[in-house]
């Protein structure tokens, strides 16, 4: 449980005031939501949304036993690590080993055993096998996600869709600002998870002879944050360069501008609106 080499997913966490007790170390079950929080982004490093997978698979996963050994105590303030791994799968069991570290020193290990069962919980069934599949494939390093780039008429129905929940239902962005033209002529790319749902999209078109104009980068809200939306540019990167572009540029929301400057690209100019929304170009060399 203490080799951090075992575990491929780890999430980053800060103790907070509110969740230290008068000695001003952990209260002892604040880190089971710790453990918690870190399933949940195990399932994000797995690229299953958590609800629409279980509804695919027709059941959920309830708790049957959580348990916690304690080494060291966490404090006010510390930056902790979470480690989640799959450490059996039974008939209709998932057991997950966990592990808290504050550096390289233990604190916490723990022990999850979830059930699958109905949506009501009522009655238990075997996990089902395309969940025993992806569990195992994260485990031994495969690939999570697919991103195949494309034309509209192979991709557009599922970029369309995720583009209409982003931009036009999350971002209140006017349909009849969102739909172009261009999509028509686009390259695109969309990236599915290993259940075929698709879970981003962005497309590529020429601004110029040899500079790429990316755009309409789109990544389902539970979804973010886990690595697909650089999974799609890079692949519309990688499309540029094998037409020859030389440069790449896109207008990117300026909440959206972090993202873009880890990739490499830089600001250029001053910021914009655009569809309501500030935004600011940015470009970067291919």
């Amino acid at each position: 449980m203490s080799d951090r080499t075992s575990y491929r997913h780890a999430e980053r966490l800060r103790v907070r005031w509110a969740e230290v007790d008068m000695q001003r170390v952990v209260f002892n079950a604040h880190y089971l939501t710790y453990f918690d929080t870190a399933v949940a982004g195990y399932w994000r490093a797995m690229a299953l949304p958590y609800t629409e997978t279980m509804a695919y698979l027709d059941g959920d996963l309830f708790m049957r036993k959580a348990a916690l050994e304690y080494h060291a105590s966490a404090r006010y303030d510390d930056l902790l690590e979470v480690g989640i791994r799959t450490a059996r799968i039974g008939t209709s069991s998932i057991v997950f080993d966990g592990a808290i570290w504050r550096g390289n020193e233990l604190l916490v290990g723990g022990e999850l055993v979830y059930v699958f069962a109905d949506p009501s919980g009522s009655a238990s069934r075997p996990v089902p096998q395309e969940l025993r599949d992806v569990l195992h494939a994260h485990e031994t390093g495969k690939p999570m996600t697919d991103v195949r780039v494309g034309p509209w008429d192979e991709l557009g129905r599922e970029a369309s869709a995720i583009r209409t929940q982003v931009f036009v239902q999350e971002q209140k962005i006017p349909a009849d600002m969102e739909w172009d033209a261009a999509d028509a002529v686009c390259l695109h790319a969309v990236a599915y998870n290993r259940f075929g749902r698709a879970l981003a999209t962005g497309r590529l078109l020429e601004h110029v002879p040899g500079v790429a104009k990316i755009g309409r980068m789109a990544v389902l809200p539970g979804m973010r944050g886990s690595g697909i939306g650089r999974a799609v540019l890079d692949a519309l990167m990688n499309a540029a360069r094998a037409r020859g572009d030389r440069e790449a540029l896109l207008h990117a929301q300026l909440s959206a501008a972090p993202f873009y400057s880890l990739a490499g690209f830089t600001p250029r100019g001053p910021v914009f609106d655009e569809a309501g929304i500030p935004h600011v170009e940015m470009v970067r060399n291919l």
